[in-house]
């Protein structure tokens, strides 16, 4: 393969970052975290972890949604500003920390055990729903964001979110060369163009935006402010980490699959989570939300059918920018719902072919009870259920419950001599 210039992969790091950006400064909008270091944390997190893993794994790290519910616990209604912010700020730290040394114990242990006790837990019957699941349930999102508009449904919209679909579409099938390495870019491109006239856009959060972020006196006092071991905080949060383990190994098997290797053993699912816990823990240290894979990039890799990790490197380094530089950031943040709504579509919609694709490769035969049941209960949980609580304010998503299900009823139920289609 011809080896890309400079600027296109500087292009191709950028796709990345628009396709992680919402979802990332999204956390922090929601808890009252800062965006600036929230993304400066996702971009130096995404180093962390691609250091670990020995630069072999395409992933990006952003803001983790299955700790908000924690960190909200902690930091309440109390806003930067308010007297008991970092007082509060300073409990949530000490929790993130605490949960990224939990990815850390798991990554030995797995390391102690050996990554096929791990693989066994894992059949195609499982991996295969769950990765279905996992583009499905982010799919709700990309649905809100393309057709409505303040809450209500709105033809523009629609309009904006065709025009962008289209367009990918386009180049995905007839662009030749660099142009079909970049579909994101142009949808992107398009519906932002057409979203001027249209009255979609608002750059508000570019003129509100510092130039230099971290000159701020109120973000330096967030970054600098000292972690708290406080029980509480610890128990709202960290155990959060074991859910978010099963949904890290999710992840690792999607993105294996679109890039068509084995992750989960070379570089090894324990060095993927040594390095998502200590992105994690970095990221509480500096004030930022806990970090995890995302699906978003994910659904680039296979959209583009580009795997070079080093363009996630490349797109890490962009994300530090953006933290640092304020307005940069703020541009990004004006680009229309509609137009990140259609290219969620696309991307979610991906994810879900791909484990479309891992069923028909491992030639499973849905006319098995046990391969249909399995699937079923999986389906059903993993779409159907949003969270469950479980203790006080930590809740198991849909997506974990699904998984722990499936892996215990494909060790229970006996595979059968049809489970398999035969040549």
């Amino acid at each position: 393969m011809k080896e890309k210039t400079i600027v296109q992969r500087l292009i191709l790091g950028i796709q990345h970052v628009l396709a992680m950006f919402g979802a990332t400064v999204l956390v922090p909008a929601l808890t009252g975290l800062n965006t600036s270091i929230t993304l400066f944390c996702a971009g130096v997190g995404t180093l962390i972890f691609h250091a670990v893993t020995r630069r072999k794994v395409p992933v990006f790290l952003g803001s983790s949604f299955a700790f908000m519910g924690g960190i909200i616990a902690i930091i309440g209604e109390s806003r930067m500003g308010d007297p008991d912010y970092l007082e509060r700020l300073a409990a949530v730290k000490g929790a993130l920390i605490i949960a990224g040394a939990i990815y850390v114990v798991f990554a030995i242990l797995i390391k102690l055990v050996g990554y096929e006790k791990v693989n066994k837990l894992l059949p195609p019957i499982v991996t295969g729903p769950i990765i279905i699941v996992i583009g499905l349930r982010l799919s709700g999102s990309a649905i809100s964001s393309a057709f409505y508009w303040n809450g209500e449904f709105s033809m523009r919209s629609v309009l904006v979110t065709v025009l962008v679909l289209l367009t990918i579409i386009a180049i995905s099938v007839f662009a030749k060369g660099i142009f079909n390495l970049m579909p994101i870019l142009f949808g992107i491109i398009a519906g932002f163009l057409v979203c001027i006239p249209m009255g979609f856009t608002d750059f508000t959060a570019v003129s509100n935006a510092s130039f230099f972020s971290f000159m701020d006196k109120n973000i330096l006092d967030q970054v600098i402010c000292l972690p708290v071991f406080r029980a509480d905080a610890i128990l709202a949060i960290a155990p959060i980490a074991v859910v978010t383990m099963i949904e890290h190994v999710g992840d690792i098997t999607t993105n294996g699959a679109v890039v068509g290797q084995n992750f989960m053993m070379d570089p090894g699912i324990h060095r993927t989570l040594l390095g998502d816990g200590l992105a994690t823990a970095f990221a509480g240290l500096f004030g930022g939300p806990a970090n995890t894979t995302y699906g978003e990039n994910t659904g680039v890799l296979a959209v583009t059918k580009n795997y070079d990790p080093s363009i996630i490197r490349i797109a890490a380094v962009f994300a530090i920018i953006l933290g640092v530089f304020g307005k940069i950031g703020g541009f990004i943040t004006s680009i229309p719902a509609p137009v990140t709504g259609a290219i969620g579509i696309v991307l979610y919609g991906m994810i879900s072919a791909v484990g479309v694709r891992i069923l028909i490769n491992s030639r499973l035969n849905f006319g098995d009870s046990r391969n249909l049941m399995i699937a079923a209960l999986i389906f059903v949980i993993g779409i159907g259920c949003d969270s469950i609580p479980v203790a006080g304010t930590v809740t198991i998503s849909g997506l974990a419950l699904a998984a722990v299900v499936g892996i215990v009823l494909a060790l229970v139920l006996p595979e059968g001599r049809e489970s398999v289609l035969k040549d």
